[in-house]
């Protein structure tokens, strides 16, 4: 939680003048009581009415400074608070960007949108409260205390004895409650991940009628999450009629102990009453103290969990990000005089987690400007491969080079900038056909944009959309699934790049619009090194190489011909397709 904390260092002023103008109004409160006691004392007994509206000015003077501190301290905490949860926000969303696949399949996406969501939500509410109350209600609660002992010490010995027992009460339910608001903010993770299961596979749920499974599944979990919070909020809510209890009693000693005293002549009435005043605005801020407690309690076990994510460890290349002028410096000393575009040395791969590995022991050689097919069953290990090479994914052993250098000790702009990576779930977003393909090379101009939309076989049906400026919905929802494909290539081939990995980003085009795209590709300037992984054997024919994958391993590397003779997992596939 301290981690979090330095967020606070730009609203260091807020943070100081939040609580200050809080205790100032609370100073002004303290003297409430003791002007309503010189009104029971002074004034009413002589029926002085000029004394009286003297002190009752006093008490409206001392309630509009009170109101004007009290707006200042709110408006100041607030201040603090919404900034400080801005930043916090802004930078568990750039850490993020951060994370390795590894890192954010073991984390799970709806335990990061719950994080950056409800959590820093709460966070920011304990902040402000703590701003607001943190430094007032201890503040009043002992003033009060001071103040009864300059009135009478007998009297005011009832407040030493009640202060403690209700500290007591108060920390030890916020000592029982804080590890479970965790447990809360764990089950909601769960809903969550439900919730977003079931948001993108509704049309899979309704296809197979599995409406009633899947509510009830959601029920369960949402049901377990109910019981938590039942359990943590009956638990917290004791405090309150406790400390009312404990407050009410005292209430009662002290007005049996002030009557006698004043029977026998050592307190008056206005002291008497003075007394009660103080003892009810200790009550007040106790219950104060109290919900701040509970809402520090639960804003602290957020924060230990968004400081988990913000600590999560990185993988080396993704741990330092250079500025632009850094990252073009570094991109220049780059330059090799490798003539292998691609290396994979002895290189195997285990997901965490798994005690297997993805893929064992790969090694193969890919020279510049190369054209590479990667084909295979479903799960032998394709886009694993092919996510070596970006960085997405560490290699267990062995060595991934690009360009002659360790994929692993490039800074990670510089080696994204050299690929470009059509994944096999094309992902659009909301905004314009511009602003998408924009995410390959933001200088790019439309020109540009208009001819790497012609070589992915996309221009005819986005100028009947109304051009770069058509829209496109969250996921691209508005396109088919032919169209988000190409609508991905096109955004790869923006940014021109040395490597070009292509992951079964065509299984949706029909035969002659795939052709078109590797020859239109074929015939774009420079020495593009590409990689096409495709279940077709049609689509990868013409490659210079063939890498041919089962089960994890390299089954076997060559051309077309020199395949459909030594490979018959290669022969199977590809006569299975003639067929």
């Amino acid at each position: 939680m301290k981690h979090l904390l330095k967020e606070m260092r730009g609203y260091l002023k807020e943070t100081i003048l939040a609580p200050l103008f809080k205790m100032l109004e609370a100073t002004f409160e303290l003297f409430v009581p003791l002007v309503m006691r010189d009104i029971i004392d002074k004034g009413i007994p002589g029926a002085d009415t000029g004394y009286i509206i003297r002190m009752s000015l006093v008490l409206v003077l001392l309630a509009l400074i009170g109101l004007v501190c009290a707006i200042t301290a709110q408006w100041f905490s607030a201040k603090a608070a919404t900034g400080f949860a801005t930043r916090l926000r802004h930078n568990i969303f750039k850490h993020i960007q951060t994370l390795s696949f590894t890192e954010i399949d073991r984390l799970g996406p709806s335990t990061l949108i719950t994080r950056m969501t409800s959590d820093v939500n709460q966070i920011q509410n304990g902040v402000n409260l703590t701003l607001r109350l943190f430094m007032r209600s201890p503040f009043v609660v002992f003033g009060a205390m001071i103040m009864a002992f300059t009135i009478d010490v007998k009297s005011a010995l009832i407040f030493a004895v009640i202060i403690p027992l209700l500290s007591i009460v108060v920390f030890g339910i916020m000592l029982l409650t804080r590890p479970m608001y965790k447990k809360v903010q764990d089950r909601l993770d769960r809903v969550t991940g439900r919730t977003r299961e079931n948001l993108t596979g509704v049309r899979v749920i309704r296809a197979f009628g599995a409406e009633e499974e899947e509510e009830r599944v959601f029920g369960l979990s949402n049901l377990e999450l109910e019981k938590m919070q039942r359990f943590v909020g009956r638990l917290s809510a004791v405090m309150n009629p406790l400390t009312f209890v404990m407050i009410n009693v005292a209430v009662l000693i002290l007005i049996y102990t002030g009557a006698i005293r004043v029977e026998i002549g050592i307190l008056t009435q206005g002291a008497v009453v003075a007394l009660v005043n103080y003892m009810n605005q200790i009550l007040v801020e106790l219950v104060k103290l109290a919900n701040l407690i509970i809402q520090m309690t639960r804003a602290v076990a957020c924060g230990n969990r968004v400081d988990a994510i913000l600590r999560e460890g990185t993988e080396k290349e993704q741990a330092v990000l250079l500025d632009e002028e850094a990252a073009a410096e570094s991109e220049a000393a780059e330059d090799s005089a490798s003539p292998y575009a691609v290396e994979f040395d002895h290189v195997s791969m285990q997901y965490g987690g798994s005690p297997e590995d993805a893929l064992t022991d790969i090694s193969f050689r890919v020279k510049k400007g190369e054209t590479v097919g990667v084909i295979g069953g479903t799960g032998a290990g394709k886009s694993t491969l092919m996510h070596l090479i970006p960085g997405f994914y560490p290699a267990s052993a062995g060595r991934v080079l690009v360009d002659g250098k360790e994929a692993r000790d490039y800074d990670v702009r510089v080696l994204r900038k050299k690929i470009g990576i059509v994944l096999q779930k094309a992902s659009l977003f909301s905004g314009t056909v511009r602003e998408n393909l924009l995410f390959g090379d933001p200088d790019a101009d439309d020109a540009a944009l208009t001819e790497a939309l012609k070589k992915a076989q996309a221009l005819d049906f986005i100028e009947e959309k109304g051009g770069l400026d058509a829209h496109v919905e969250q996921e691209g929802r508005n396109f088919s699934g032919g169209q988000r494909q190409r609508l991905g290539i096109a955004r790869a081939l923006v940014r021109h790049p040395e490597i070009l990995i292509l992951d079964d980003s065509a299984s949706a085009l029909d035969f002659a619009t795939d052709a078109a795209l590797r020859r239109a590709i074929r015939e774009m300037e420079g020495e593009m090194t590409v990689f096409i992984v495709s279940q077709r054997t049609a689509s990868i024919m013409g490659a210079d190489q063939i890498l041919v994958l089962d089960d994890g391993r390299l089954a076997a590397k060559g051309t077309h011909a020199e395949l459909m003779e030594s490979c018959e997992i290669y022969r199977e596939i590809y006569e299975s397709q003639l067929n």
